[in-house]
C-alpha cells in the first residue's frame, strides 16, 4: 500500500514541478505516473551503477556530484519518453533533480512504517 502511495505522489509531485521549473515538462498525470515508474526504475538499475562509478568525484565534490548523476537519471528518464515527459536542458534537470530528491525524502518520511521500532 506504501508503495501505491508513494508512485502517486511522486508522480504528483512531477507534475508540481513541471509547473514551477522552465524545461522541465510532462503532458498529464497519467505520463507522470508512467515517468514516476521510469524513474524509479532507472534509478534502482542503471542510478546504482552510475553512483557506484561516480564515487571517487562524489566523495571528492562532498555529495554535490550525485545531483547531476540524478540529473542525468531524469534525462535517461525523459529520452525514453518523447512528448510524455521532456527535460529540456540540463539546467531544467539538475533543478528538478534538486526538487526530485527533496521531495522524496518528504514522501518517505510521511509514509514511513511507525510501527517499526528500533532495536
Amino acid at each position: 500500500m506504501r508503495l501505491l502511495i508513494r508512485w502517486l505522489l511522486s508522480a504528483a509531485a512531477l507534475v508540481g514541478i513541471a509547473h514551477v521549473v522552465p524545461g522541465f515538462y510532462v503532458r498529464n498525470f497519467v505520463s507522470a505516473l508512467i515517468a514516476a515508474a521510469v524513474i524509479g526504475l532507472i534509478n534502482a538499475t542503471l542510478g546504482v551503477v552510475a553512483k557506484f562509478l561516480t564515487f571517487p568525484l562524489t566523495i571528492l565534490t562532498l555529495g554535490l556530484f550525485l545531483v547531476v548523476v540524478n540529473a542525468a537519471m531524469l534525462k535517461l528518464a525523459a529520452w525514453f519518453m518523447p512528448g510524455r515527459f521532456e527535460v529540456r536542458t540540463w539546467t531544467a534537470a539538475i533543478i528538478g533533480a534538486i526538487l526530485v530528491s527533496l521531495v522524496s525524502v518528504v514522501i518517505h518520511a510521511l509514509t514511513d512504517d511507525k510501527r517499526r521500532e528500533r532495536y
